[in-house]
């Protein structure tokens, strides 16, 4: 088997995630709406999943929020963080204000 390079495996996760099947470049669109609607499409038809559709889609989200750390532009970095907002809605979640 060949050996994972340590530095990519934040890469390989969202690539290859056992739990969602997720849409080529999902992260790298700009429509929070259009982001929000895959990762939940992606959740809501899984059957590798642990955890409820609404928790494997956020957690998703915010894994690759976190890994994508400092080399993630503002911009996008906004459009993820509306993302949320916008899966919150689509599963009937309250937003808790900060």
């Amino acid at each position: 088997m060949p050996q994972n390079n340590p530095r990519h495996w934040s890469q390989q996760v969202t690539g290859t995630s056992n739990a969602l099947d997720l849409e080529p470049g999902v992260f790298s669109w700009d429509d929070p709406r259009k982001i929000a609607l895959s990762l939940k499409h992606s959740a809501d038809n899984s059957q590798r999943r642990k955890a409820a559709p609404f928790a494997a889609a956020m957690s998703m989200l915010n894994f690759y929020i976190n890994r994508a750390g400092k080399h993630l532009s503002a911009q996008q970095r906004d459009v993820l963080e509306r993302a949320k907002n916008e899966l919150r809605e689509l599963y009937g979640k309250s937003h808790i204000k900060s």
